[in-house]
């Protein structure tokens, strides 16, 4: 009997002892993996956010890398050319001033600054450039022609980026243009690209080119 209590006796003894043991042993492991799990949790990536437009993505505002050469402020920046209607607009851009000098010549100056709601594919001076300088004197010094091929150039409407990237438009000389593109990737006539595009002024939306258009008819 003395020997059994002195069996139940040691027994509680070594559940004492190793009781706390195994608390202690389980409690580490919960700590080991809230640590683990805070450690992953911190140092996992976050997730990483572009402003950039999608690929294909017609741009909101100005668009193009002619857009660069355009003045940050002033009369010819583009908060300046908003402010004025769209041939008074050209003429404080200096990369225009051809196309402005053969809108002078045409007598087509209040016309386009009178008009409301449209769209002008204003050639750049490299686009009057690429016609032969014999050519382009002949055009110039022909008001019936030149106000042909300049008219040719502007259409009744306001028109989006989106509304280029495939689309048939009349125009102020009664024949129609198309335009085709995605983002900031725009064509006139297949041959014609948009190197500053989407630039808004007072009366109409511009689109700079590099090439000039040529009547269908």
């Amino acid at each position: 009997m003395t020997a059994f209590r002195y069996r139940r006796a040691a027994l509680a003894l070594t559940a004492a002892a190793v009781l706390p043991l195994t608390l202690t042993a389980c409690g580490g492991d919960d700590s080991s993996s809230d640590a683990a799990a805070d450690k992953s949790s911190s140092s996992a990536p976050a997730e990483e956010k572009s402003s950039a437009p999608a690929e294909g993505t017609p741009a909101d505002g100005p668009f193009g890398p002619a857009c660069a050469t355009v003045p940050k402020d002033g009369a010819g920046s583009f908060d300046g050319m908003a402010q004025d209607p769209v041939a008074t607009a050209a003429s404080n851009n200096p990369a225009l001033s051809t196309l402005v000098t053969a809108v002078k010549k045409a007598g087509l100056v209040d016309t386009l600054n009178n008009a409301q709601n449209i769209t002008v594919f204003a050639p750049t001076n490299d686009a009057f450039a690429k016609i032969p300088k014999a050519d382009l004197d002949k055009v110039l010094a022909d008001k019936e022609m030149l106000t042909n091929i300049l008219t040719y150039h502007v259409v009744g409407e306001k028109l989006s980026p989106a509304q280029l990237e495939s689309g048939t438009y009349d125009t102020l000389q009664k024949s129609s243009l198309t335009t085709q593109g995605s983002g900031e990737n725009y064509t006139v006539n297949d041959t014609s690209k948009v190197v500053c595009g989407n630039v808004p002024t007072a009366n109409a939306t511009v689109y700079i080119v590099d090439t000039v258009l040529m009547p269908k008819s």
